[in-house]
């Protein structure tokens, strides 16, 4: 897709896709992202808004709430992997994804089987 309708397209409807799962996840949406596409790699840089209870949470119970990070954070990998295949028809060998509740930034790297830069 990436060199069939042209990087911006391509980041377009990765945008979509990326802020749809935040949203079915944690029902909150991204506050702001910056993408770029490097040949067979998307860079997704994102600041979130953290879910209330676990800010709560976070500062008497860390090791529950890095837990429930850690899980919802590959749950938030295997639905980008699954609907970018499905809605863009591109084979996605890896999803990497790190999350600083502190200051609500992640880093989100997307590994294509192929480059998808225009």
């Amino acid at each position: 897709m990436g060199a069939k309708y042209g990087t911006g397209v391509l980041k377009q409807e990765i945008v979509k896709i990326y802020n749809s799962i935040n949203q079915e996840i944690f029902g909150i949406g991204i506050k702001s992202q910056r993408i770029e596409v490097v040949g067979d790699k998307v860079f997704i840089f994102a600041t979130h808004k953290r879910i209330p209870a676990l800010k709560i949470l976070d500062a008497d119970h860390r090791s529950l709430t890095a837990s429930v990070d850690m899980l919802l954070m590959e749950a938030n990998k295997r639905m980008l992997k699954e609907q970018l295949e499905r809605q863009l028809g591109l084979e996605v060998l890896s999803v990497f994804k790190d999350y600083d509740p502190k200051t609500e930034h992640s880093g989100t790297i997307i590994v294509f089987a192929e480059s998808v830069d225009a």
